[in-house]
Protein backbone atom coordinates (compact mmCIF):
# COMPACT_ATOMS: atom_id res chain seq x y z
CA UNK A 1 0.00 0.00 0.00
CA UNK A 2 1.11 3.35 -0.83
CA UNK A 3 1.93 5.77 1.95
CA UNK A 4 0.40 9.57 2.84
CA UNK A 5 4.33 10.81 1.55
CA UNK A 6 4.93 8.88 -1.42
CA UNK A 7 0.87 9.37 -2.39
CA UNK A 8 1.47 13.35 -1.61
CA UNK A 9 4.95 12.77 -4.17
CA UNK A 10 3.20 11.50 -6.85
CA UNK A 11 0.27 13.64 -6.26
CA UNK A 12 3.06 16.82 -6.58
CA UNK A 13 4.67 15.01 -9.60
CA UNK A 14 0.72 14.95 -11.52
CA UNK A 15 0.96 18.60 -11.35
CA UNK A 16 4.33 20.04 -11.72
CA UNK A 17 3.32 21.22 -15.32
CA UNK A 18 -0.17 22.65 -14.41
CA UNK A 19 0.50 24.59 -11.32
CA UNK A 20 2.77 27.82 -10.04
CA UNK A 21 3.15 25.48 -6.71
CA UNK A 22 2.41 22.06 -7.15
CA UNK A 23 3.57 20.27 -3.80
CA UNK A 24 1.05 23.09 -2.23
CA UNK A 25 -1.57 22.47 -4.42
CA UNK A 26 -1.00 18.67 -3.51
CA UNK A 27 -1.15 19.41 -0.07
CA UNK A 28 -4.32 21.03 0.31
CA UNK A 29 -5.94 18.33 -2.55
CA UNK A 30 -4.64 15.46 -0.21
CA UNK A 31 -5.78 16.93 3.53
CA UNK A 32 -9.14 17.50 1.63
CA UNK A 33 -9.35 13.86 0.40
CA UNK A 34 -8.03 12.51 4.10
CA UNK A 35 -10.54 15.15 5.95
CA UNK A 36 -6.71 15.98 7.90
CA UNK A 37 -4.72 19.57 7.70
CA UNK A 38 -1.28 20.36 6.98
CA UNK A 39 0.32 19.51 9.69
CA UNK A 40 -0.99 16.43 10.37
CA UNK A 41 0.23 15.12 6.53
CA UNK A 42 3.26 16.31 7.24
CA UNK A 43 3.91 14.63 10.45
CA UNK A 44 2.24 11.35 9.73
CA UNK A 45 3.63 10.15 6.20
CA UNK A 46 3.90 7.17 6.92
CA UNK A 47 0.51 6.59 7.50
CA UNK A 48 -1.80 4.66 4.93
CA UNK A 49 -4.59 6.10 3.23
CA UNK A 50 -7.54 3.75 2.59
CA UNK A 51 -8.30 2.69 -1.16
CA UNK A 52 -10.98 5.70 -1.12
CA UNK A 53 -8.58 8.38 0.11
CA UNK A 54 -6.77 7.55 -2.73
CA UNK A 55 -8.86 7.33 -5.28
CA UNK A 56 -10.68 10.82 -4.29
CA UNK A 57 -7.69 12.56 -4.23
CA UNK A 58 -6.22 11.05 -7.18
CA UNK A 59 -9.23 12.81 -9.15
CA UNK A 60 -8.61 15.51 -7.20
CA UNK A 61 -5.38 15.73 -8.78
CA UNK A 62 -6.33 14.72 -12.43
CA UNK A 63 -8.83 18.02 -12.15
CA UNK A 64 -6.06 20.01 -10.85
CA UNK A 65 -3.96 19.10 -13.37
CA UNK A 66 -6.67 19.94 -16.19
CA UNK A 67 -6.71 23.54 -14.97
CA UNK A 68 -9.82 23.39 -12.75
CA UNK A 69 -9.03 26.01 -9.82
CA UNK A 70 -7.93 24.28 -5.89
CA UNK A 71 -10.82 26.61 -4.74
CA UNK A 72 -13.72 25.13 -7.03
CA UNK A 73 -11.99 21.53 -5.76
CA UNK A 74 -12.05 22.44 -2.10
CA UNK A 75 -15.01 24.25 -1.93
CA UNK A 76 -13.69 27.12 -0.36
CA UNK A 77 -10.95 29.63 -0.11
CA UNK A 78 -9.27 32.18 2.12
CA UNK A 79 -10.07 36.07 2.22
CA UNK A 80 -8.78 38.48 4.62
CA UNK A 81 -8.67 35.67 7.08
CA UNK A 82 -11.33 34.01 6.89
CA UNK A 83 -12.55 31.22 5.20
CA UNK A 84 -15.18 31.47 2.19
CA UNK A 85 -17.64 28.51 0.43
CA UNK A 86 -16.89 29.15 -3.30
CA UNK A 87 -18.54 27.43 -6.49
CA UNK A 88 -18.17 27.64 -10.34
CA UNK A 89 -20.81 30.09 -9.88
CA UNK A 90 -18.57 32.50 -8.64
CA UNK A 91 -14.91 34.21 -8.68
CA UNK A 92 -12.19 32.43 -6.88
CA UNK A 93 -11.42 35.51 -4.60
CA UNK A 94 -7.99 37.50 -5.41
CA UNK A 95 -5.83 38.68 -2.15
CA UNK A 96 -5.09 42.28 -4.41
CA UNK A 97 -9.00 42.41 -3.53
CA UNK A 98 -7.96 42.64 0.09
CA UNK A 99 -7.16 45.98 -0.15
CA UNK A 100 -10.08 47.93 -1.10
CA UNK A 101 -11.51 45.99 1.91
CA UNK A 102 -8.99 47.32 4.21
CA UNK A 103 -9.38 51.38 2.80
CA UNK A 104 -13.37 50.84 2.95
CA UNK A 105 -12.34 49.19 6.81
CA UNK A 106 -10.45 52.30 7.35
CA UNK A 107 -12.58 54.84 6.49
CA UNK A 108 -15.79 53.15 8.03
CA UNK A 109 -13.56 52.79 11.45
CA UNK A 110 -16.56 53.30 13.93
CA UNK A 111 -19.01 55.61 12.38
CA UNK A 112 -22.38 54.03 11.20
CA UNK A 113 -21.85 54.04 7.81
CA UNK A 114 -23.91 52.85 4.86
CA UNK A 115 -22.04 50.53 2.19
CA UNK A 116 -23.09 49.26 -1.00
CA UNK A 117 -20.64 46.26 -2.78
CA UNK A 118 -21.71 46.19 -6.71
CA UNK A 119 -21.02 42.52 -8.37
CA UNK A 120 -20.23 40.88 -5.38
CA UNK A 121 -20.07 37.40 -6.61
CA UNK A 122 -19.54 35.05 -3.63
CA UNK A 123 -19.83 38.46 -1.36
CA UNK A 124 -15.95 38.26 -0.02
CA UNK A 125 -16.30 41.98 0.16
CA UNK A 126 -19.97 42.38 1.90
CA UNK A 127 -19.23 39.89 4.47
CA UNK A 128 -15.68 41.40 5.75
CA UNK A 129 -16.82 44.58 5.76
CA UNK A 130 -19.72 43.29 7.85
CA UNK A 131 -17.15 41.69 10.19
CA UNK A 132 -14.62 43.96 10.80
CA UNK A 133 -17.17 46.79 11.23
CA UNK A 134 -20.31 47.15 12.93
CA UNK A 135 -21.96 48.67 9.11
CA UNK A 136 -24.51 47.15 7.01
CA UNK A 137 -24.01 46.11 3.86
CA UNK A 138 -26.22 46.31 0.46
CA UNK A 139 -24.51 44.05 -2.18
CA UNK A 140 -25.43 43.54 -5.65
CA UNK A 141 -25.10 40.90 -8.51
CA UNK A 142 -26.51 40.10 -12.00
CA UNK A 143 -26.22 36.40 -11.31
CA UNK A 144 -28.92 34.76 -9.01
CA UNK A 145 -26.44 32.13 -8.63
CA UNK A 146 -24.01 34.86 -7.02
CA UNK A 147 -27.00 36.44 -4.74
CA UNK A 148 -27.04 32.46 -4.01
CA UNK A 149 -23.26 31.69 -2.91
CA UNK A 150 -22.70 35.60 -0.92
CA UNK A 151 -25.96 35.23 1.25
CA UNK A 152 -24.79 31.41 2.27
CA UNK A 153 -21.12 33.21 3.17
CA UNK A 154 -23.15 35.60 5.51
CA UNK A 155 -24.64 32.84 7.15
CA UNK A 156 -21.66 31.28 7.63
CA UNK A 157 -20.16 34.12 9.13
CA UNK A 158 -22.65 35.37 11.49
CA UNK A 159 -23.34 38.78 9.18
CA UNK A 160 -26.32 37.71 7.50
CA UNK A 161 -28.43 40.54 9.55
CA UNK A 162 -25.87 42.91 8.08
CA UNK A 163 -26.01 42.17 4.78
CA UNK A 164 -28.43 42.28 2.37
CA UNK A 165 -28.23 40.95 -1.24
CA UNK A 166 -30.21 41.96 -3.92
CA UNK A 167 -29.80 40.05 -7.77
CA UNK A 168 -29.70 42.99 -10.82
CA UNK A 169 -27.67 44.81 -12.58
CA UNK A 170 -25.24 46.96 -11.35
CA UNK A 171 -27.24 49.84 -8.89
CA UNK A 172 -30.74 48.92 -10.26
CA UNK A 173 -31.34 47.11 -7.64
CA UNK A 174 -30.72 50.10 -4.69
CA UNK A 175 -32.53 53.03 -6.83
CA UNK A 176 -32.99 56.11 -4.39
CA UNK A 177 -30.77 54.81 -2.14
CA UNK A 178 -27.24 56.80 -1.15
CA UNK A 179 -24.02 55.27 0.44
CA UNK A 180 -20.77 56.75 2.33
CA UNK A 181 -19.00 53.50 0.55
CA UNK A 182 -18.97 52.00 -2.47
CA UNK A 183 -17.12 49.13 -3.48
CA UNK A 184 -16.50 46.71 -6.81
CA UNK A 185 -14.63 44.90 -8.33
CA UNK A 186 -17.04 44.55 -12.11
CA UNK A 187 -15.37 42.02 -14.62
CA UNK A 188 -12.34 43.92 -15.90
CA UNK A 189 -10.72 41.49 -18.24
CA UNK A 190 -10.83 42.68 -22.35
CA UNK A 191 -12.77 40.17 -24.46
CA UNK A 192 -9.80 39.33 -26.11
CA UNK A 193 -7.23 38.50 -23.26
CA UNK A 194 -9.65 35.90 -21.67
CA UNK A 195 -7.75 33.17 -21.35
CA UNK A 196 -8.41 29.53 -22.85
CA UNK A 197 -8.42 26.39 -20.61
CA UNK A 198 -5.93 24.62 -19.16
CA UNK A 199 -5.36 28.48 -17.82
CA UNK A 200 -7.88 28.13 -14.37
CA UNK A 201 -9.08 31.24 -15.29
CA UNK A 202 -10.88 30.22 -17.98
CA UNK A 203 -13.31 27.73 -15.51
CA UNK A 204 -14.59 31.10 -13.68
CA UNK A 205 -17.89 32.40 -15.24
CA UNK A 206 -17.46 33.86 -18.15
CA UNK A 207 -20.00 36.91 -17.14
CA UNK A 208 -18.10 37.36 -14.16
CA UNK A 209 -14.42 38.28 -16.39
CA UNK A 210 -15.52 39.57 -19.38
CA UNK A 211 -15.28 43.78 -19.36
CA UNK A 212 -15.89 44.17 -22.62
CA UNK A 213 -13.58 45.33 -25.62
CA UNK A 214 -11.02 47.75 -23.00
CA UNK A 215 -12.60 45.41 -20.39
CA UNK A 216 -13.88 48.73 -18.65
CA UNK A 217 -17.56 48.71 -20.52
CA UNK A 218 -19.17 47.96 -17.20
CA UNK A 219 -17.18 50.70 -15.22
CA UNK A 220 -18.59 53.24 -17.31
CA UNK A 221 -22.16 52.33 -17.34
CA UNK A 222 -21.35 52.31 -13.27
CA UNK A 223 -19.74 55.62 -13.04
CA UNK A 224 -22.85 57.19 -15.33
CA UNK A 225 -24.92 56.07 -12.40
CA UNK A 226 -22.96 56.43 -9.35
CA UNK A 227 -23.10 60.37 -8.98
CA UNK A 228 -26.99 59.99 -7.75
CA UNK A 229 -25.77 57.46 -4.83
CA UNK A 230 -22.88 58.78 -3.12
CA UNK A 231 -23.41 61.00 0.20
CA UNK A 232 -21.52 64.32 0.96
CA UNK A 233 -18.68 62.40 2.68
CA UNK A 234 -18.41 59.47 0.18
CA UNK A 235 -15.89 57.33 -0.90
CA UNK A 236 -15.34 55.02 -4.23
CA UNK A 237 -12.93 52.27 -4.68
CA UNK A 238 -12.88 50.42 -8.20
CA UNK A 239 -10.86 47.72 -8.91
CA UNK A 240 -9.05 46.77 -12.21
CA UNK A 241 -6.33 45.01 -14.28
CA UNK A 242 -2.85 46.93 -14.21
CA UNK A 243 -3.00 47.80 -17.55
CA UNK A 244 -6.62 49.23 -17.95
CA UNK A 245 -6.37 51.16 -14.10
CA UNK A 246 -4.91 54.61 -15.65
CA UNK A 247 -7.91 54.53 -18.05
CA UNK A 248 -10.27 54.16 -15.25
CA UNK A 249 -9.24 56.84 -13.07
CA UNK A 250 -9.29 59.02 -16.23
CA UNK A 251 -13.17 57.84 -16.32
CA UNK A 252 -13.25 58.43 -12.91
CA UNK A 253 -11.94 61.95 -13.15
CA UNK A 254 -14.40 62.69 -15.61
CA UNK A 255 -17.72 61.48 -13.89
CA UNK A 256 -16.69 62.62 -10.18
CA UNK A 257 -14.77 66.14 -10.80
CA UNK A 258 -15.28 67.11 -7.17
CA UNK A 259 -13.51 64.08 -5.70
CA UNK A 260 -9.75 63.29 -4.69
CA UNK A 261 -8.55 60.30 -7.26
CA UNK A 262 -5.29 58.38 -6.44
CA UNK A 263 -4.46 55.33 -7.79
CA UNK A 264 -3.17 52.42 -5.57
CA UNK A 265 -1.05 49.54 -5.75
CA UNK A 266 -1.36 45.47 -4.74
CA UNK A 267 0.93 43.25 -2.86
CA UNK A 268 3.37 42.97 -5.76
CA UNK A 269 3.12 46.90 -6.15
CA UNK A 270 1.18 47.03 -9.25
CA UNK A 271 -1.22 49.65 -10.14
CA UNK A 272 -5.00 47.52 -8.98
CA UNK A 273 -7.59 50.16 -7.88
CA UNK A 274 -8.55 53.38 -7.65
CA UNK A 275 -9.54 54.94 -5.11
CA UNK A 276 -12.09 58.57 -4.76
CA UNK A 277 -12.88 61.01 -1.72
CA UNK A 278 -14.69 63.92 -1.83
CA UNK A 279 -11.88 66.81 -0.36
CA UNK A 280 -13.14 67.39 2.56
CA UNK A 281 -13.92 63.68 3.38
CA UNK A 282 -12.30 61.72 5.86
CA UNK A 283 -9.01 60.28 5.15
CA UNK A 284 -8.75 62.51 2.37
CA UNK A 285 -5.20 61.95 0.03
CA UNK A 286 -3.49 63.85 -3.00
CA UNK A 287 -4.42 62.68 -6.59
CA UNK A 288 -2.04 60.75 -8.73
Amino acid sequence: MTSVAQTLAVGTVLLHDSSASPRADALLLLGHALNRGRDWIVAHGDATPSREEAQAFERLSTQRSEGVPVAYLLGSAGFYGREFFVNESVLVPRPETEHLVAEAIAFIGKRSSRVLDVGTGSGVIACTIAAETQTTVHATDISPAAIGVAKKNAQRLGVADRCKFLAGDLTEPVRNERYDVVVANLPYIPTAEIPSKPDPIAYEPREALDGGPDGLNLYRRLLNQLPAFLTPNSMLLLEAAPPTIRRLRDLMRHSLPHFTIAVCNDYAGLARYVRAKRPDGPLGSAPQ
